[in-house]
């Protein structure tokens, strides 16, 4: 056992006395709730915020995504959605403390772990290390940030009374250098708060997480009193912490939908105060995912893409609703603190169900291929080459296919490759199946070859983290390389309604002239149909895409209401693809879920009429639906492993 002492300054509100903590003086249990202001509708902030409190917390924390604020290096935007201040600031009208974790690597199911992808680009970028160009990065980053954050502290009458240094370092790596120098700079940038570790609350873990001085906690969804008995064990004197209770949990696309129980998660709760313990449950409100900021998970076999909602089986759901799991911890806090909350806001409402007519506008290929400017390479270029942070690119090349076919083999794809062959649809593959082949057919002449490449989400955890995106390698047939690529960057976040509508509208003045088309460059002048430019492979469904009625591509649906609300869309007979609301992406959609409904909040709505765009990549459905409800598919209990 070890005696620590923890640092803390003159004016921190939260010090440590004798195992627990003081809040200016007086004792005090944390009793906090994660919600992410980048999940949320800003329009909505209060409305979450107001329910933390009645749920019976004193305190609100979130992550700050570096990338969610400077996509592109030295472009910083701190307004609108991105208004952090206004974030905490709402916080403390309420009545809450905050807790902010600006990692720079935060996790939490984000793009690339919160990092920008410029700076994981970057070559030779070694993140979450002493490397002297990764702190550089780190250290220019704090400039703007805490500078904001500085003036928010409890010290200076603001709510924060916490700042997290790293995020679960423990389970990564164990540069201890890099771990001093961060909370160095948080000292000399202004933060005079408690700073804290958040780590699993196993030996390895807490060894390679944790720093002297610094008060260590842990992150867990079960087992608070062997959690609590380790904490103790090694750091005598400091208060037990649950830093993230893991009362849900997020969803794989694929995967069932995990959820834990209210009885279960409430009694976690129960553990963790039984145990004199503070906590922060991880997540009080999930939000969503919205356009195309989801991460993703590597198992060491596949890539696990986190879907769009972030609902996380929380207390408060996705679109504010109280749950049963809400009304069961609610209720422990109030058993265990005398404290009666205030009463939550009402339920927001919702649009009644409708099913909106689609009508195409253009096909797939048509609509991608005028989507941005080509750049021309002798191989195919990766995401970070094109300057592409998400969504998809175009390859587009032209070899000569041997009589017979060849095998087309992609090396290094990242993450999701749909193969046109002279405008048709030949396969989709992910990155085994591109490593494996997939044979194409010909006839000794030059086809016109294309790969749209998805990025399905970047890594944000475990030693993958940072990997780049789009076509790391080379493409073959057989055994030769294809050189002489073409390729489109398609940002598809970065896309509003007048890039949209100018997708369609140059569709629409080549339609009556189809042989002008870049599809007839290929296809229509060469004098075979797509059918035998296939070798007579075409499966059931598979087409040319000539046009808006084409299975897959750009369509829309009109909503007209009298006033906005929430609701909750579907795509009933749509494959995958992206959707849109008043040019706003809401996320993606991918038929295997497990979530069927995906949230629309009022704020993105206006009374009359509303366009919702999607581009579909596979098949078009006939009608989007607006469901009254929330469908998150079928249900998995979420069981808690440390390995």
């Amino acid at each position: 056992m070890s005696e620590t002492i923890v640092e803390a300054t003159p004016t921190s509100a939260l010090t440590v006395v004798d195992g627990g903590f003081l809040r200016h003086g007086r004792p005090h249990r944390i009793l906090s709730g994660s919600v992410h202001y980048f999940r949320v509708h800003p329009d909505l902030w209060r409305d979450r915020l107001e329910r933390l409190a009645a749920l019976g917390l004193n305190t609100v924390d979130t992550y700050i995504a570096w990338n969610f604020h400077e996509r592109r290096r030295g472009e910083l935007d701190w307004t609108g959605w991105r208004d952090l201040a206004r974030f905490l600031e709402i916080a403390a009208e309420v009545g809450l403390d905050a807790i902010v974790r600006p990692g720079p690597y935060i996790c939490a199911e984000w793009d690339n772990g919160g990092f920008p992808a410029w700076l994981s680009g970057a070559p030779g970028m070694r993140l979450r290390s002493s490397d002297p160009a990764y702190l550089a990065a780190v250290s220019t980053w704090f400039d703007q940030l805490l500078p904001r954050l500085a003036p928010l502290q409890a010290s200076s009458g603001g709510p924060v009374v916490a700042v997290q240094l790293e995020n679960e370092f423990g389970s990564y790596g164990d540069d201890a250098d890099y771990l001093s120098w961060l909370h160095d700079r948080l000292v000399a940038g202004g933060v005079t708060e408690l700073i804290y570790t958040a780590d699993g609350p196993t030996d390895l873990m807490q060894d390679g997480g944790s720093v002297p001085g610094v008060l260590a906690t842990a992150t867990f969804g079960s087992q608070a009193p062997r959690a609590a008995a380790l904490l103790r064990d090694r750091r005598a004197g400091e208060p037990f912490v649950c830093a993230e209770l893991w009362n849900g949990w997020f969803d794989h696309w694929g995967d069932p939908h995990h959820v834990r129980t209210p009885e279960g998660s409430a009694a976690v709760v129960s553990d963790i105060l039984a145990a004199g313990g503070s906590l922060s449950l991880y997540m009080a409100h999930g939000g969503t995912n919205f356009g195309l900021w989801s991460g993703a998970n590597h198992d060491g076999a596949r890539l696990q893409p986190t879907q769009t909602s972030y609902d996380s089986h929380a207390p408060v759901a996705e679109n504010g609703a109280i749950t049963e799991k809400f009304r069961r911890i609610r209720d422990v806090l109030v058993r265990e603190t005398g404290a009666l909350p205030p009463a939550a806001p009402p339920t927001p409402p919702v649009l009644p169900a409708a099913s909106l007519a689609v009508v195409p506008l253009a096909g797939l290929l048509h609509a991608l291929r005028r989507g941005g400017d080509e750049v021309h390479a002798a191989h195919p270029p990766t995401f970070e080459e094109l300057g592409l942070d998400a969504g998809l690119a175009l390859y587009r090349s032209r070899p000569i296919v041997p009589r017979g076919g060849a095998l087309l083999t992609v090396r290094g794809l990242r993450d999701r490759a749909t193969v046109f062959v002279d405008g048709i649809r030949v396969a989709v593959l992910d990155a085994e199946q591109a490593a494996a082949g997939v044979r194409i057919p010909g006839e000794g002449a030059a086809v016109e070859l294309e790969l749209l490449v998805e990025n399905q989400g970047r890594i944000n955890y475990g030693p993958l983290l940072g990997e780049g995106k789009g076509i790391l390698g080379g493409v073959q047939l057989d055994r030769r390389l294809v050189q002489r690529w073409s390729t489109r960057a398609l940002p598809l976040d970065e896309w509003g309604e007048q890039e949209l509508a100018q997708l369609a509208r140059r569709d629409e003045r080549r339609m009556s002239h189809p042989a002008q088309d870049d599809l007839g460059d290929s296809v229509l002048t060469s004098g075979r149909s797509p059918e035998s430019a296939m070798g007579g492979g075409v499966g059931a469904g598979e087409h040319a895409d000539t046009g808006a009625d084409a299975s897959a591509g750009l369509a829309t649906a009109t909503l007209v209401i009298d006033e906005p609300a929430d609701t909750f869309l579907a795509f009933p007979g749509f494959g995958k693809g992206f959707a849109w609301v008043n040019g706003f992406l809401l996320g993606r959609y991918w038929e295997i879920g497990p979530q069927a409904t995906y949230y629309v909040p009022a704020p993105l709505l206006r009374a009359g009429e509303n366009t919702i765009t999607v581009l579909e990549l596979e098949r078009l459905g006939d009608a989007v639906e607006l469901r009254e409800r929330a469908e998150l598919g079928p249900e998995q209990e979420y069981i808690e492993t440390f390995d």
